[in-house]
């Protein structure tokens, strides 16, 4: 009989429910009193950098072809008879999924019959269907999707600064794979793939909302089909800590010049804790918030835009990188500015006040979150995936000192290890090439 556990916070008394379920699935349950809808997510830790693995059943590691968990994503909502959308249309459910870099999830939200919801949820996703015919449609459809990414200025920028940062990790690859690596996917493939990668002991459930722990429980144990003991190792090439190229540039049809300016984080091998997590928000909030001093030079510069220039810790195995971004009529000025406030933040440090003042800031917007059953239900499984805990990440806020935050500015800030991805608008016909 599967074990229902408390977690619960010591600074807010919120709580959620975590059960070890007999089947092999790890579920979560964090009910909301006084909300009237359920969110349901179904996830794998199985995203587009998971391409060479090793089974724990077999005696070497294999390589797939990339783009395979973005197409798994998208056959599994098919069956011999219809689609999942439409089961959870007929009982007033939405429903959706996405494929991340580490990630798989597929979800529901409805204010009603979320029981229903949840066993359509837990059916699909256990049944895969896929053939020759099958599969040879939907890479037609998977390469339309691919080449509309291909002219987003916003996709291509990120992912010129993630070619530059990064050597070997498939990190650097698009999530959806090339229009070439899916030609070469087979209903094998899809197969293998899903019963490496889908075998519930690698999955997660979350629901969040308007839900008790029983009632989840009961459906999983109807539901659910137990998995194989079978481990997945995940094997990557080795990855130098320097970058591929200080500075890469492309044209498209944009109305100003994007950016994107990447530090790239050395011995990246571990995820970080719950505490140094924390402490990188804190940082980065500190340097480049729109309350930051460096925000506000470049913005009375005209230099960047009040609503595009963003700031984050891009984290996951085997890859971390600080990242700036924007539009700027002048991405160049923005870079240098950003590599002196580097400068001058690893020299004089951060004070205790700003540290404070910002700590308790983002916990104020993290507890806020804890009222929405879609953030609460991500956010769990985002810790669970990252071999963190969303209670003892909220409360690391309230331990983090300004030695702490200094610290991070040494380990982070090389400019050695730093790139800059640019989009410039296409040239004036006439103009010099």
């Amino acid at each position: 009989m599967s074990e229902i556990q408390t977690i619960q916070s010591v600074l807010t008394g919120e709580k959620y429910y975590r059960i070890p379920h007999d089947s092999g699935l790890t579920v979560f349950v964090y009910p909301k009193e006084g909300v009237r809808t359920t969110f349901g997510l179904f996830g794998t830790k199985y995203g587009s950098i998971d391409k060479s693995f090793k089974r724990s059943d077999e005696p070497e590691a294999r390589t797939t072809p990339a783009g395979i968990a973005h197409f798994l994503e998208h056959k599994l909502f098919e069956s011999e008879d219809g689609d999942a959308f439409s089961r959870f249309a007929k009982i007033g459910a939405s429903s959706n999924a996405f494929t991340s870099f580490e990630t798989t999830r597929y979800l529901f939200a409805c204010t009603e019959k979320a029981d229903e919801a949840l066993e359509i949820l837990l059916d699909f996703v256990q049944s895969p269907y896929f053939t020759a015919q099958t599969v040879q449609k939907e890479q037609g459809i998977i390469g339309q999707e691919i080449k509309m990414y291909d002219d987003d200025p916003q996709w291509r920028v990120l992912f010129n600064l993630l070619r530059a940062l990064y050597h070997t990790h498939p990190i650097r690859e698009d999530i959806a794979g090339t229009v070439e690596s899916i030609a070469e996917i087979t209903a094998d493939h899809l197969y293998d793939c899903y019963h490496t990668f889908y075998n519930l002991r690698n999955m997660a459930l979350s629901v969040a909302g308007s839900c008790t722990p029983e009632c989840v429980l009961e459906i999983c144990d109807k539901m659910l089909k137990p998995s194989a003991a079978v481990d997945v190792e995940r094997a990557f090439p080795p990855e130098p800590d320097t970058v591929v190229t200080a500075r890469t540039e492309e044209r498209l049809a944009v109305a100003a010049p994007l950016f994107e300016f990447g530090v790239k984080a050395a011995n990246a091998a571990k995820r970080c804790s719950e505490k140094d997590y924390a402490t990188t928000e804190i940082l980065l909030n500190i340097m480049a918030s729109d309350s930051s001093p460096l925000f506000r030079r470049l913005l009375d510069a005209s230099l960047i835009n009040e609503a595009s220039f963003s700031s984050e810790f891009f984290e996951g195995s085997g890859y971390a990188s600080v990242i700036f971004g924007g539009e700027s009529r002048d991405p160049d000025a923005v870079c240098e500015a950003i590599r002196e406030e580097m400068r001058r933040l690893k020299a004089e440090g951060v004070s205790e006040e700003d540290v404070k003042r910002t700590a308790k800031a983002l916990y104020g917007a993290n507890i806020s979150g804890l009222n929405v059953p879609e953030h609460l239900a991500n956010a769990v499984m985002d810790m669970e995936f990252s071999g963190r805990e969303l209670f003892r990440y909220l409360e690391s806020f309230r331990e983090i000192t300004a030695a702490d935050v200094n610290r991070r500015i040494a380990e982070l800030f090389d400019e050695e290890r730093s790139a800059v991805s640019v989009i410039l608008p296409l040239e004036a016909e006439g103009e010099a090439v």
